[in-house]
């Protein structure tokens, strides 16, 4: 959590962290400023002192809501750089930022640096800037471990915002299947009032439009597809592909808070009206590994042991896995889960086996969402909810969802 980041940064060896850019869509910024809305900023922290949050004028106020030390640009005005500098825009940045620090008296140490940012330039600009300021080592934090470390433990109220993003996204699945059941079929083909076929796209633009409706986004798409679409675990869905009874879909939707903050990742698989034998088989043993695994989590542990339990399990119904053959395109292919939080992968890993910091733990958010998928064959299947661990070390779902397969059409 935020109160460990002190002693993160000393235990990597690090004087100080540098978070730059806008607090929209930028997880560390987001996390340290609480979402205020800053569209470009930078914000330095150091162990034992208050941290520095440099801004633009007109965000003052903005700037304000965060609690921090507050340093205007104003006071370093580009005009003033570009002069000296001759007209040479990277030169008067690094100028300028080399004032910036002095000021904050940050002038020596490891700086660690974060933040989402155009990379060529801002590559550039911290190239200039270690040779203008050479007892300065600017480091990137390669595994992101300060920012994600701290991030892997969620408090109260990051939980509370993860639980509402949870109710939004299973709202709006709820509205998905009523619009799906809703509609007259033709020929096995879901049509619109006009004598169209529905489609992927018209299903995902009733999703996008209840989402923003409801203060959420989805900047990483959604998954909606069907058949062999389905058998392909990140296929988002062909727009053109008509919805059809029979066949499998793969919804796997994952919104964050409308300006880039809280995710939630939720999958459920349908077919509608019927389900053919070979994909009802498949998706209850989906089903029973899904519910096996929920029987055996345990707090302090590394999670990767459920990966192998979820191999284990599906290896023992006769589907190949990931485990035998890391390259497989069709049976269990996939890791069991991820963290949640800003981004919608993150710490913990289930895949990563020999890290002592990756640990399901008090404040843990996490997916389990074991699938099989037979592109082939016409058919994928996955489940998932995302879950975290209580105060006394249990486990809660943050909101329970039907786990069916077949939506019955309402006009059949």
């Amino acid at each position: 959590m935020k109160q460990d980041l002190d002693q993160l940064i000393i235990k990597q060896g690090a004087d100080a962290l540098w978070i730059t850019g806008a607090a929209q869509h930028n997880p560390a910024m987001v996390y340290l400023t609480g979402g205020a809305h800053v569209t470009g900023a930078d914000l330095f922290i150091r162990p034992g002192q208050k941290p520095v949050l440099c801004h633009g004028m007109m965000e003052r106020d903005e700037a304000a809501k965060t609690g921090y030390e507050l340093l205007s640009y104003a006071k370093f005005p580009m005009q003033a750089y570009l002069e000296q500098a001759h007209g040479d825009l990277l030169e008067a940045s690094a100028l300028r930022y080399a004032e910036i620090l002095k000021e904050i008296g940050l002038t020596e140490g490891k700086v660690l640096l974060y933040g989402m940012v155009e990379f060529g330039q801002q590559f550039a600009l911290m190239q200039r800037l270690g040779e203008l300021m050479p007892s300065l080592r600017l480091s990137g934090d390669f595994d992101g471990s300060i920012m994600l470390e701290a991030r892997a433990t969620k408090s109260t109220d990051e939980l509370a915002r993860i639980r509402h993003m949870g109710q939004v996204t299973t709202n709006v699945v709820k509205r998905t299947q009523e619009f799906l059941t809703a509609h007259d079929v033709q020929d096995e083909i879901l049509i619109k009032e006009d004598g169209s076929p529905l489609t992927i796209g018209d299903v995902k633009g009733q999703i996008n439009l209840w989402l923003a409706e409801a203060g959420a986004e989805n900047p990483e798409d959604t998954i909606f597809a069907i058949g062999r679409d389905a058998g392909v675990p990140h296929s988002s869905g062909t727009p053109s592909d008509p919805i059809r009874l029979g066949k499998s879909i793969v919804f796997d939707i994952f919104p964050c808070e409308a300006g880039g903050g809280y995710f939630y990742d939720f999958t459920r698989t349908w077919c509608l009206d019927y389900a053919p034998e070979e994909v009802q088989k498949a998706y209850d043993q989906v089903k029973s590994v899904y519910a096996q695994i929920v029987t055996e989590l345990e707090n302090n542990v590394n999670p990767s042991r459920y990966q192998a339990r979820t191999c284990e399990l599906f290896e023992g119904m006769g589907h190949e896995t990931i485990r035998q053959n890391p390259q497989i395109t069709q049976g269990y292919i996939h890791s069991l889960g991820h963290g949640v939080g800003l981004n919608v992968h993150e710490k913990p890993w289930f895949g990563r086996e020999k890290d002592p910091t990756n640990i399901l733990q008090v404040g843990s958010v996490f997916t389990i969402e074991p699938g099989l998928y037979y592109p082939d064959r016409g058919y994928g299947i996955r489940i998932e909810d995302t879950w975290f661990v209580r105060e006394d070390g249990s486990f809660e779902k943050f909101v329970e969802f039907p786990m069916e397969l077949v939506l019955p059409m309402k006009g059949s």
